[in-house]
């Protein structure tokens, strides 16, 4: 059988670890863009690329000033941010992920709002995925807080239930956080259990309540179902995933994804448990107030390509694939891409990103409000070759970039600035 394990409500089980005192009581935790990365005093960046996962930002300060709803408050007084997540209690009153924090204190006037603790996510995080290494044979790290398991061989399917009830306590000894645990015979429907386990308990799907449990759940309600198909579903009158599985043909008349879909709701088609996923891309982006001025968007461009070079030299791949993407107000999206088979140097990146800027930026009179950059399509992944047409010259430049990356390394992202971001 397949395991999902899933640490429940990780952000603020994290943080009752630190202040036990907020045990039992309406806690979130707010997340907010973090604007700080452009100033031009900005220091205490670290990066992470063992975890990932919704609101875990590769580059995140590695501490906070302020650690309450002060983090949230500008210099003005307002609050500003959103939640990333929030306890069960004050799940209560509707309180909900990525609500506006001021919204969820209307909601909730006794909410206790706490910043989050990036440093503190990433150390319980490989913790867990160690400890699980020690009591499964193979485990695959999905994100953060989610992980998958194969006890197939290893523990028989008439033992699982008595299995990872015991696992779940062991990990709140071991860790102090609490997890909640589905398992079925393959992994999606294994993290569909999950769902219905929490909080801190476990769900074993066999064959023989298969049917029972799959049945009346809501479509939307199963990973993999967004928001386009789910209205699709939706207007071909199939509501849950029993109508879903009852209507194969309509499925297989939509092409392979619905093909696929269907059998994964059925517990027809698995996915094996990849212990050693390798990241296939990278970026970074940040959301901020509406900024016209276009040569602050550009300094921006070059704190951003800065970062993103530290991380790409850190995994040690060559992206052949480059994409820039705008949002300005007033719902407007503009993005370019562009495809460059050469060999990667910090210099020729930031002139890159500058270029792409240049090209994407076609609302000219809008405001920006969110700057976006991802690489793709690294070397070792594709079939792309290097071009050999200026080797030496880019050698040099390569030898440079390395020698940058060690000081970066070594004293951190900020100490070597280009003097553009001054």
């Amino acid at each position: 059988m397949k395991i999902h394990i899933d640490i429940d409500c990780f952000f603020v089980s994290a943080a009752r670890i630190i202040h036990p005192e907020l045990e039992h009581k309406a806690v979130a935790i707010g997340g907010r863009s973090d604007t700080k990365i452009f100033g031009k005093e900005s220091k205490g960046q670290s990066v992470n690329l063992q975890n990932a996962g919704s609101f875990v930002p590769i580059f995140y300060k590695s501490y906070e000033e302020k650690d309450d709803l002060e983090a949230f408050k500008d210099p003005d007084g307002r609050v500003r941010g959103i939640l990333t997540t929030s306890s069960y209690e004050a799940r209560a009153y509707g309180v909900k992920t990525a609500m506006n924090i001021k919204e969820a204190l209307m909601l909730c006037p006794h909410l206790i709002i706490k910043a989050p603790n990036m440093t503190l996510y990433q150390k319980l995080s490989h913790e867990l995925h160690e400890f699980l290494q020690t009591k499964i044979p193979l485990v695959e790290q999905a994100s953060i807080d989610e992980f998958y398991g194969d006890l197939e061989g290893w523990v028989d399917d008439a033992d699982v239930p008595a299995f990872i009830d015991n696992l779940r306590h062991e990990i709140k000894r071991q860790t102090q956080l609490p997890v909640s645990i589905g398992a079925a015979k393959t992994r999606y429907i294994a993290k569909l259990a999950t769902t219905y386990a929490k909080p801190f308990g476990c769900k074993t799907i066999t064959q023989h309540n298969f049917d029972a449990f799959i049945n009346p759940i809501a479509v939307d309600k199963f990973a993999g179902i967004g928001r386009s198909m789910s209205t699709r579903l939706k207007s071909a009158q199939i509501h849950t995933l029993g109508e879903l599985r009852a209507r194969r043909g309509t499925l297989e008349s939509w092409g392979p994804y619905a093909i696929e879909l269907y059998k994964r709701v059925s517990g027809l088609s698995d996915g094996a448990i990849q212990t050693n996923q390798r990241r296939k891309s990278i970026g970074i982006s940040r959301t901020f107030d509406p900024l016209y001025d276009r040569r602050e968007l550009k300094r921006r461009v070059h704190v951003l390509a800065r970062h993103l070079s530290f991380a790409i030299q850190k995994l040690e791949v060559i992206p052949t694939i480059f994409h820039l993407s705008l949002a300005y107000e007033m719902g407007k999206n503009s993005h370019k891409n562009l495809s460059l088979c050469e060999i990667f140097t910090e210099k020729k990146f930031d002139s890159l990103c500058l270029l792409l800027f240049n090209e994407a930026d076609i609302y000219k009179r809008l405001h920006v409000i969110r700057l976006s950059i991802n690489c793709s399509s690294f070397t070792r992944d594709s079939r792309k070759e290097l071009s050999l047409l200026g080797f030496d010259a880019e050698q040099k430049m390569k030898s440079l970039s390395t020698q940058t990356q060690k000081m970066r390394e070594k004293y951190g992202i900020d100490t070597l600035k280009w003097g553009s971001e001054m």
